[in-house]
């Protein structure tokens, strides 16, 4: 029996074709069976030459078996033509190249996987800006007490309400300081760099440093001529941004800046410090994409707490709607609320000892916030004998805001941009502040409005790109908080109106010149009292000329 099974069993070993993972058991299997004939030569079961026999017909019998299997197995298939065959070796190549790039196996290690969840950006802006002053204006020494004119004759708490000229404040002796009559020409530099991180696809943070200083909110500039001595870099931003679903996104830090809006509430230099979440339609071909927008951001937070915490809420539904293929507008509707920034006659003050109780000075609206325009009062106690003024905001400020855009692109890439915006403050109300200040208000406006058109390619990015704008604005004294206003028209702040002209030109790919002319005067006096001061005029016209790059 064993020696009818041995042959069989050899033949099979001998044929058995050795994969790569079955290689070793097979080799182990054969020298067994090997040792196993040796083993029956040595007890006279076979003869050697029996022993070499047997080996030898099952060598030549797997061969022949192999042979077979081989002729049996012969693919044929058709001509192909060279064209096809060239088609299908580019798509296996695309296929092949594009696995190999998403899974990083094509030059594996050669990046860092973290780097492709990195995002490097920036700008840096060469300004040279000259602002000049009419030769009419109202000098700022026309303000000090005892010169001609003065309202102190009338209101010996003067100056109980105010609207400075940029840049203008008390001096120890009470003479305003300041610039309204003297041109200026300067240097000016803007540099930001930006990371941008994504962390999960749900999860994402931003992280941007800038040129500046920490008492200017609406400016990155670094005026140039500082004995040429180095420059602060700022956070300018620093947030958390989780999109949970396609529909809604949450940022929490100092975020960008939320709103749909134009430079007429919001410089563009501004970022907000708070929390903000939209909500917006995400359906691929809606021709109509409603949108909504809410924050809250603190603006004085005390340590340890208190109860005059100051702070801004504000909310926006708005809708984009594709008119055609051409045509696309925009709609946004918001309202924002400030509390507890408005002035009170402050009485944490003891009037017989004449000296100021803890908290006293809470309704001041500090003087590294405020640009110019809006109305001022004396926060002081009446029995404050140090007659230091502390100067508050006369006006609430909850105003509504209205704003339109359309993108006309029937010439693209040329394109044609309109925009518009009304703002209504319906916190602005004169028995209000009389009641609370005893300030009796006269003058003062609580609407603005911002109207500009724009031609060329909506962002100038490459080599020949080009866009040219002129835009009005009217901005009354109380309809926007003028610390977080346009800095640059008319130097910053409200009660004030003009034109805006301007247009940059793409030299070499992100890199532009621009070319910017504000004109600008006040609309009204800029002292509460108009009788006193009459014919008061601020007038200024600012030339901007930029080198921008971006990176």
């Amino acid at each position: 029996m064993k020696k009818a099974l041995l042959p069989l069993a050899l033949t099979a070993l001998f044929a058995l074709p050795a994969h790569a993972g079955e290689a070793e058991s097979l080799d182990t299997l054969r020298q067994t069976t090997m040792n196993l004939i040796d083993a029956l030569v040595d007890t006279g079961v076979l003869t050697r030459d029996k022993a070499d026999e047997l080996i030898k017909a099952a060598e030549a019998k797997a061969a022949k078996t192999a042979a077979k299997a081989k002729k049996d197995t012969t693919v044929r298939v058709q001509y192909v033509p060279e064209s096809v065959k060239a088609e299908i070796r580019d798509q296996l190549k695309q296929e092949v190249l594009a696995q190999a790039r998403s899974e990083g196996w094509a030059t594996p290690n050669a990046i860092p996987e973290w780097t492709e969840r990195i995002k490097v950006e920036g700008d840096l802006r060469v300004r040279y800006q000259t602002d000049s002053f009419s030769g009419g204006n109202t000098p700022i020494t026309a303000f000090a007490p005892g010169a001609a004119g003065n309202p102190a004759a009338t209101n010996p708490d003067y100056p109980k309400a105010t609207r400075f000229p940029a840049g203008t404040e008390l001096d120890s002796n009470g003479f305003p300081t300041g610039n309204a009559s003297s041109d200026v020409n300067r240097l000016r530099l803007r540099v930001r760099l930006g990371v941008l991180a994504k962390i999960t696809d749900t999860v994402s943070a931003g992280l941007r440093f800038t040129t500046g200083n920490v008492t200017d909110r609406v400016s990155t500039n670094q005026t140039l001529g500082s004995g040429f001595n180095k420059y602060s870099f700022l956070v300018d931003r620093a947030y958390i941004k989780i999109d949970p679903v396609d529909w809604l996104s949450v940022s929490g830090g100092r975020v960008p800046n939320p709103w749909f809006a134009t430079d007429l509430v919001w410089d563009e230099d501004l970022n907000f410090d708070g929390i903000a979440a939209t909500v917006r339609d995400t359906r691929t071909g809606a021709t109509l994409r409603p949108f909504a927008t809410a924050g809250w951001f603190p603006i004085r937070a005390d340590n340890p707490p208190a109860a005059d915490d100051q702070w801004l809420a504000g909310a926006q539904i708005g809708t984009e709607y594709d008119l055609n293929s051409s045509t696309r507008l925009r709609v946004g509707l918001a309202k924002y609320r400030y509390s507890r920034i408005e002035a009170r006659t402050d009485t944490n003050y003891d009037s017989l000892t004449g000296q100021p109780l803890q908290g006293y000075g809470r309704y001041a609206w500090s003087s590294s916030l405020r640009q110019k325009g809006n109305t001022l009062v004396r926060t002081n106690s009446p029995f404050d004998s140090n007659k230091a003024p502390i100067y508050g905001l006369a006006s609430k400020f909850e105003p509504w805001v209205l704003t339109a855009a359309a993108d006309f692109m029937d010439f693209d890439p040329v394109h044609v941009l309109l925009s518009a915006e009304y703002v209504k403050n319906t916190g602005f109300d004169r028995s209000d502040i009389q009641r609370r200040t005893g300030l009796n208000l006269t003058d003062g406006k609580d609407t603005a409005y911002h109207l500009r058109a724009l031609v060329g390619m909506p962002s100038v990015r490459q080599s020949g790109d080009w866009q040219a704008f002129l835009s009005y604005k009217y901005i009354g004294s109380d309809s926007v908080l003028d610390a977080f206003t346009d800095s640059d028209m008319g130097l910053g702040g409200t009660n004030l109106k003009g034109f805006v002209l301007g247009g940059s030109y793409g030299i070499y790919r992100d890199t532009a010149v621009g070319l910017r002319w504000y004109s600008a005067r006040n609309i009204q006096t800029m002292t509460y009292d108009p009788t006193a001061v009459s014919g008061q005029r601020y007038e200024v016209d600012t030339v901007m000329m930029d080198m921008n790059v971006r990176f």
